[in-house]
């Protein structure tokens, strides 16, 4: 019984399926004499291509590969190099060991290709790889190098990064007020976090409970994919704010 109303249930999604996608009303015969055979081939036939076009399902998919093999992006983008030596290629395979959080790998090749060809882009990428191997002085140096950039998203992105770095050298007083304005516009919350965390290094615990709680609050709405991703932060977050509490 379960089985004949699962096939009577695919058998109806196909049928609205090839209405509201004007495909050919000889499927919708086809789907109600041979439900079986007819609901197999329409997908093959009508449903897995719209799917491959799907953004949503290749960056689950991208995201499936990713996790089975993280290394695959690397591999490509170092075969790349090997057939062509560009500047291009150089930051792509840059780009595959940032990801990995192998930033010391990273680092020459972004110093290499900003020698070669200027950009506000692989600047940004430098400053990180500085940062994350632990030359903050040198990375602050190259943010100051860059040119004024016009989206506030790129402003946001690069204002978040100078205030880690600001923290990392000590300089609190000046990177409190910094993540403080980007933890209101950019996406996610990174920023709240480490706004919350440079608070509560500085003992400024009401200020943090309170961006704590915005965390909680807005987690409430997080899609389980992006929560897992993040999951340490969020972890870190919400023990942070019970023990506050308590």
């Amino acid at each position: 019984m379960i089985v004949y109303l699962a096939i009577i249930a695919v058998q109806v999604f196909c049928i609205v399926d090839v209405i509201r996608h004007g495909r050919n009303s000889l499927w919708i015969m086809a789907l109600v004499f041979l439900p079986v055979a007819s609901t197999i081939a329409y997908f093959i036939v009508e449903v897995l291509p719209r799917m491959q076009h799907n953004r949503h399902l290749r960056g689950a998919r991208q995201a499936i590969v990713e996790r089975i093999d993280p290394e695959r992006e690397l591999r490509s983008a170092r075969e790349a190099l090997d057939i062509a030596d560009t500047a291009a290629n150089r930051i792509r395979v840059a780009d595959a060991l940032s990801d990995l959080g192998r930033h010391k790998e990273a680092l020459p090749l972004y110093q290499r290709s900003i020698s070669k060809r200027p950009d506000v882009h692989i600047a940004e990428k430098l400053a990180r790889s500085l940062y994350f191997t632990d030359h903050p002085q040198e990375a602050l140096e190259t943010l100051d190098s860059l040119p004024a950039v016009s989206a506030q998203s790129d402003r946001d992105r690069l204002a978040l990064l100078r205030g880690r770095i600001l923290e990392d050298l000590g300089r609190n007083e000046e990177a409190l007020p910094i993540l403080a304005d980007v933890s209101e516009r950019l996406p996610g919350d990174e920023a709240r976090c480490r706004y919350a965390a440079l608070l509560l290094k500085m003992g400024k615990k009401g200020k943090a409970r309170l961006v704590l709680e915005d965390v909680e609050h807005r987690l409430k709405r997080v899609n389980r994919q992006r929560s897992a991703a993040d999951a340490p932060m969020y972890d870190w977050a919400m023990a942070e704010l019970a023990r506050l509490r308590g």
